[in-house]
């Protein structure tokens, strides 16, 4: 045991002799176990390089590589999902509480459609299918769910309940990860539509239509 512990000594002796503690300066350039994990025979982007033919070191896309984002169309516009624009965010660029008023993307039958399916997936459990918060989730005792046909949330800016769908608020979990963006624009596009059909008036109701209207 007493030799263990002497060369054990010592070890730590010579380790700390060599290497020193961490933190201290020297004037020596430190010991480098693995150089090349600090220099690499690497490529700088934009620079020359006399190993291809054309010169550059920068390549070409492989044939069939696939895009990490794909921008999604605004107007005449392409915005990729790293861009802080109003479609990415509900609110207007550079700012945390200015959201947006309206949806950015064109909102048409297809549309719809898909916020109903988005909304019945991710939304209608605690909300409920008409979003006035009584879903399944009430019946085991979650008995806090918003009631999304309130004044507060019928006169909010469509981007800040986009927001609230991407971050969560209160006991809600953000669906940023799971509902793609072009989706949560959809899903509010839906709640409106759930909304109206709750506040509309009978003469907002097409005469064809007001027959069938219970």
């Amino acid at each position: 045991m007493r030799t263990f512990l002497a060369a054990l000594a010592l070890a730590v002796a010579l380790v700390v002799g060599v290497l020193g503690f961490r933190g201290d300066l020297k004037r020596q350039p430190p010991l480098e176990i693995f150089p090349d994990m600090k220099r690499q025979m690497k490529l700088r982007p934009q620079a020359t390089a006399a190993f291809f033919g054309d010169g550059r070191s920068s390549r070409e896309f492989v044939p069939g590589t696939v895009a990490r984002s794909t921008p999604l169309k605004v107007g005449d516009q392409l915005v990729y999902p790293f861009e802080d624009a109003p479609v990415n965010t509900g609110r207007l660029p550079g700012t945390t509480t200015n959201f947006i008023d309206a949806i950015p993307l064109p909102v048409t039958e297809e549309f719809m459609a898909r916020g109903q399916q988005r909304f019945e997936i991710n939304c209608l459990p605690c909300h409920g299918p008409l979003a006035d918060g009584k879903g399944v989730t009430s019946k085991f005792g979650l008995a806090i769910v918003g009631n999304l046909h309130d004044k507060r949330i019928v006169t909010m800016p469509d981007g800040e309940i986009f927001n609230t769908i991407t971050h969560g608020k209160n006991l809600m979990q953000g669906y940023g990860a799971n509902v793609a963006v072009p989706d949560r624009w959809a899903v509010v596009a839906y709640l409106r539509a759930l909304q109206r059909s709750r506040l509309g008036t009978l003469d907002e109701v097409p005469a064809e239509k007001r027959a069938g209207l219970k």
